[in-house]
């Protein structure tokens, strides 16, 4: 009962309201940092198109081209499926539907229609964003752990895919970390975020491994009794979406609960939100003295955060 270490009653994983405004105010931190290259693009944008003295002469600035596609509407996902006919058929659109009658303000209509573009890209990003923070938090809780026990890790960078060796200047690794591993005597310990697991088949935010880094592999992820642990991370913060954050948690710890079961295995399992209601509360402190779940904590309560690292690291 790991959880009785920061947890009294269900109420403990009620989110205080101070928390959730707190929370409102990091995101919006967040959307301000994802914004600022696209407004940076904005300026240059401006000053690129301002070097002509009509809309039909943009075509001729070859550099622009994805920005005036941008502004056209189409997203950066969606210009893969165009070919270059289409892409310039969709930026002639542009010039003729929207620049040409706005007359001298062409510049001035175009850096808007292209920030409106990258305002829907942002705002996809921004949907898991929640998601996104909790991971980096947990992240950092654990490092934390780690550096004050004096154990030593590696971390599996996001992009390169390549495990690299803690260092004295480790700080903001938490944007890029898709792994964790340490040992702790002769137990090995790997930690993998966001990884389909094949018994499960489905999506699951944390995974811990009876294994070193050295042995992560595809063909490890189909080996059910290296799995120690598996949770589910809901970092969104807004009362409104919070039951259903938990709707979506269970489900997935439900398949992991049935899927291990079908080989006689029972991994822990644990749940960390952000946005705990009351009821939600109750649901998961049944689910912990019941033995269905493993342990739980509320992510914007540092206490409960470290403690649950605390136990991940100790399994």
């Amino acid at each position: 009962m790991a959880y009785k270490n920061h947890l009294n009653t269900g109420l403990d994983l009620v989110t205080a309201y101070e928390k959730t405004r707190s929370g409102f105010v990091a995101l919006a931190i967040e959307r301000n940092r994802r914004s600022t290259p696209f407004i940076d693009q904005a300026r240059v944008l401006k000053t690129i198109a301002s070097q002509v003295n009509s809309p039909a002469n943009l075509m001729n600035l070859i550099e622009i081209q994805p920005a005036l596609l941008a502004a056209s509407g189409v997203s950066d996902k969606a210009a893969g499926y165009l070919q270059p006919q289409h892409k310039i058929q969709a930026i002639q659109g542009l010039i003729k539907e929207f620049l040409e009658p706005a007359g001298s303000d062409f510049v001035e209509e175009l850096v808007y229609r292209f920030l409106l573009t990258r305002g829907d890209t942002l705002g996809g990003s921004m949907r898991n964003v929640g998601g996104v923070l909790a991971q980096r938090k947990l992240t950092r809780a654990i490092l934390a752990n780690l550096a004050l026990a004096n154990i030593p890790y590696y971390w599996l960078h996001s992009t390169t895919k390549t495990w690299i060796p803690m260092t004295e200047e480790d700080a903001g690794i938490d944007l890029y970390v898709k792994g964790l591993s340490w040992s702790i005597g002769n137990k090995n310990r790997t930690i993998i975020y966001n990884l389909t697991v094949p018994l499960v088949k489905s999506n699951i935010d944390v995974c811990l491994f009876n294994c070193g880094y050295q042995e992560i592999s595809p063909a490890t992820y189909k080996i059910p009794n290296l799995y120690i642990a598996l949770g589910e991370l809901k970092g969104g913060i807004d009362p409104a979406g919070a039951d259903e954050h938990w709707k979506t948690a269970i489900t997935a710890l439900s398949r992991i609960w049935r899927a291990f079961s079908q080989v006689d295995l029972s991994p822990h399992t644990f749940f960390i939100g952000a946005a705990i209601e009351k009821r939600m509360a109750e649901e998961i402190w049944n689910d912990l003295e019941s033995g269905k779940l493993s342990n739980a904590a509320n992510m914007t309560n540092d206490t409960q955060v470290d403690s649950i690292c605390h136990w991940l690291i100790s399994l």
